[in-house]
Formats: C-alpha cells, structure tokens, sequence
C-alpha cells in the first residue's frame, strides 16, 4: 500500500519527468529518488498536519535520561521524535549512548537530526554546516543504520542559506508550534500549566519541543503532558507520522560493527 508521502513523491517526480528534454537517458531508482530528494528537501514545517495528534519532540541527546523517557513513552503507548547531537552534551559514539538510541529505536521511536555540535546555523558557511549536517547523519548511519529525513536547527534558527543546505542534502526542517521552556528556565510547574493550557484550547494538533536533557523534563513534565493531552483524545505519534505519514528516513540499512572511526 502506498504511503501519502510515497504518492506525493511519485506525482512530484512526474511532474519533474514531464518537464525535462525528451532525450535525457531514464534515471535508475535511485537516481529518481534523489531528484524527488533534492526537489523536497529543505521544506520548513512548523505545525502537524494530521488531526488529533501530537508529535512530543526532545532536542539535545542522546543523554542520561533517554531510557527514562522511553519507559515512560511506552506506558502510555506514545511514540516520538528525537533530535539528536553528535557531540553536544554527550559524544554520539559512546556505548551508552549507542544503546540509548538502538533502544529508543528498537522502540519505534524516530530518530531526526540535530546537526553535530548544536551551533547556530545561521553563523556558518555551507561547507561548515554541511559537515554539522553529514557527521549527525554519518553517525547514525553507523549506529542505527538509518540517515534521517528531518532535521531541526540548534535554537530553531536558520535562514534561506541553510534552507538551501537541508535541501542539498535531501532533509526537511521541523520547527514547532508549542515550546515546553524547559531550556530557557522554565519550571516544571511553569512547563505542566503551558501543557495544561495547550491542552484545554484543543488545537487541531499539537509540534512540542522538548530537551531530554532536563531531569524534571523526564520524570515530572513529560508524564503529565502524556496524562493530561490522552484526556483530551489525542493520539501520540511521531512527527513523520503526524505530516501524514511521511518516510522518517531518506535510508535504511543495516547497524555498522564499532571500530575506530567512532569517535568525536
């Protein structure tokens, strides 16, 4: 059966195909599927598109407090997204946190980009960024198998340059529509009362942002966003699941064995 992301892709590379010079030789698979890539990357989504759902986010891992999350997630039946680092609180390489994200993987959980050392994009070249880009992805590629789809900006700041950089390498960038504040100092009161209040005006769909980084955000704030949002109805899934069932990855493959080139 085809996914809606899978028939978006094929109408769009019809529509690529039907305005190239007859003569060009056909494109293999893959080749296609790199042109829809390059044609698609870059997209800027900021809110969910299917109704009733809410992707819960975490930025900043993988860290101590993953496996945590992850029980907790599986409690309520929830899936999620985490925006990983390669070396910002944590090195990506390290067996802890190579067993954090096979876990959270093995769990059903998606897996997206949060670029190498969490800096600014909007402060670096193209090459710079790229490399901030493509070591995340290396990284992933070796632990999990898998190159992501969807990446999301240290602070949420990019601009048409790094747009152009996402596109480049065939990622689309997710923003948000709720912050929890737990990284600008937010109390976990302050955080529970933001979900609460989220939670009573009962939008269509709910992009959350939050850091797996804070205590507080694991074991206090994320049982009561789970508690209180599955009152209202709303199902928990992952963000390529909440804009309509997009692929969550641009490859998938298969674990690498750890040798030497896993480090930061």
């Amino acid at each position: 059966m085809f996914t809606t992301s899978r028939i978006l892709a094929a109408s769009l590379l019809a529509t690529l195909a039907s305005a190239l010079p007859t003569t060009l030789p056909k494109l293999s698979k893959d080749q296609a599927l790199n042109v829809v890539r390059q044609a698609t990357g870059g997209t800027v989504y900021t809110s969910c598109s299917a109704p009733n759902t809410v992707a819960i986010t975490f930025d900043d891992g993988p860290y101590i407090y993953n496996a945590d999350i992850v029980n907790t997630l599986g409690q309520f039946g929830a899936k999620a997204t985490f925006f990983v680092n390669g070396n910002n609180y944590q090195c990506i390489y390290s067996e802890d946190n190579e067993q954090r994200l096979k876990n959270a993987y093995g769990a059903g959980h998606q897996i997206a980009s949060h670029t190498w050392a969490h800096l600014d994009w909007t402060t670096l070249s193209n090459d710079q960024l790229m490399s901030e880009m493509t070591r995340t992805d290396e990284a992933l590629t070796k632990i999990l198998g898998v190159k992501p789809a969807f990446v999301r900006p240290p602070y949420g700041s990019y601009n048409a340059a790094s747009q152009e950089v996402a596109s480049q390498n065939g990622q689309s960038i997710v923003i948000w529509d709720f912050d929890s504040g737990d990284s600008v100092g937010a109390s976990a009161q302050q955080s529970e009362t933001d979900y609460q209040n989220i939670a009573n005006q009962q939008p269509s769909s709910i992009l959350t942002l939050n850091h797996e980084t804070y205590e507080t955000t694991a074991h206090e704030v994320l049982p009561f966003a789970l508690n209180t949002l599955q009152a209202k109805g709303y199902q928990f899934v992952t963000v390529a699941e909440c804009l309509g069932g997009m692929e969550p990855y641009l490859t998938v493959g298969q674990p690498q064995a750890r040798d030497d080139t896993w480090n930061c």
